[in-house]
């Protein structure tokens, strides 16, 4: 049995998080009394590690504003999860659940995450959607560079023993699909997140619709058989 592995982005692929990443960014950017850049900016950094997302909305801010904001960001995330809860400050898109249990029931098919999320945040939305079981191997930005450098991708590689031409990298933004160019592997963008199709380009392949990824995939692992 030749194992595959599947690595989902989280924000804006599975989840709809876009008003509490607005919310906590207009936090951060008050912390430090500076002017929130306009919804379609902060959205076009989704997926950048904190601070890098930092850097580019607020490129003349110093480095101890950013690392403000950046702490008045994750305080603002964290007490908006606390107060509405994970499903409803971080609701899964639809039909996502449905197609990620049909996905890990296949027993060579193997799940994992690579997300701009720290640990902590993406412990909370994995339990808070009680999805830890599904996913072999959760990667994110306290341990590795930011998107779109490979090293999560590859690091999910190490850890599953999967090889590059058996793996996908599912993503809403042109991050994930550098990344997973990066990294050699196939980049499918999705066009229900944060960044449109123009900025899709590099992918792949690009679906509307998750429920079209399992016969997607079976075409993809039958090529690469």
């Amino acid at each position: 049995m030749s194992l595959r592995l599947v690595i989902f982005d989280v924000d804006g692929t599975l989840v709809d998080s876009q008003a509490d990443i607005l919310a906590s960014m207009q936090a951060a950017f008050g912390a430090t009394g500076l002017a929130v850049p306009a919804r379609e900016e902060i959205l076009a950094i989704v997926g950048l590690s904190l601070p890098q997302a930092m850097a580019r909305l607020a490129p003349k801010a110093d480095k101890t504003a950013r690392a403000e904001m950046v702490e008045a960001y994750k305080a603002a995330y964290l007490a908006l999860r606390a107060e509405k809860g994970t499903p409803d400050s971080s609701p899964l898109y639809p039909h996502v659940r449905k197609v990620l249990d049909q996905l890990h029931a296949e027993p060579d098919t193997l799940l994992g995450i690579a997300t701009g999320k720290s640990r902590r945040g993406l412990d909370k939305l994995v339990d808070g959607h009680d999805m830890r079981p599904l996913f072999v191997t959760q990667q994110c930005a306290d341990d590795h560079p930011s998107k779109p450098h490979p090293s999560m991708i590859e690091a999910a590689l190490s850890e599953t023993g999967v090889e590059p031409h058996r793996a996908v990298m599912i993503g809403d933004t042109s991050y994930d699909m550098d990344m997973a160019r990066s990294a050699g592997i196939l980049a499918i963008g999705v066009t229900w997140g944060y960044h449109d199709a123009e900025r899709l380009r590099d992918a792949h392949l690009v679906i509307d619709d998750i429920r079209l990824l399992p016969g997607l995939l079976t075409q993809i692992w039958e090529q690469t058989a």
